[in-house]
């Protein structure tokens, strides 16, 4: 049956991981030597990067992603992961058990994309901040990708407790014949 509500947690985990394909995980925005405000934004797929220092000031407004500052295809590759096991656990409604695995799976993998947004990749974008623009004061915004990626683990959390409920009623009711 595709139908359960579990088949709802995951189509939203789904859309919530590919929501942060299109958003920012982070935003920053620091003070220059010269007082001068520079912002930037950390994304899972680069965009156009100045490459100089010379181009960041003149640009006002930052894209850093791949080019030069921080290289997110872990990120890139954990979520594609993530939602690719998502779509393969919607359909795998007829063996619980192994639905159940897999977004277990899914669910593993999302934790360790929110621990490498919060520890590696926003400490590594602020360092570059600091370092390839000398910044002083650099504030950190998480974005709505981060969201997304937290909103999406939610999900798979709550799907995996929906299988093994309905695993157990299934049980339940074998017991009973």
């Amino acid at each position: 049956m595709i139908q359960r509500k579990q088949t709802l947690f995951l189509f939203i985990a789904v859309c919530a991981m590919a929501v942060s394909f299109l958003f920012p995980i982070a935003s920053f925005e620091g003070k220059d030597p010269l007082g001068r405000t520079v912002k930037g934004d950390l994304n899972l797929v680069a965009k156009d990067v100045p490459e100089t220092y010379s181009q960041i000031q003149n640009c006002g407004s930052i894209t850093m992603g791949q080019k030069g500052f921080v290289n997110t295809w872990p990120l890139l590759v954990l979520v594609a992961l993530v939602i690719a096991i998502s779509i393969v656990s919607i359909f795998l409604y007829k063996n619980r058990v192994l639905q159940m695995r897999f977004v277990a799976v899914g669910f593993l993998l999302g934790v360790v994309e929110i621990f490498l947004i919060f520890i590696w990749a926003v400490d590594a974008f602020v360092d570059k901040a600091t370092l390839a623009m000398a910044c002083t004061e650099v504030d950190v915004d998480y974005g709505i990708g981060t969201w997304c990626a937290v909103l999406a683990v939610i999900m798979l959390f709550l799907a995996e407790r929906s299988i093994r409920k309905d695993e157990e009623k299934v049980r339940a009711a074998d017991r009973l014949r």
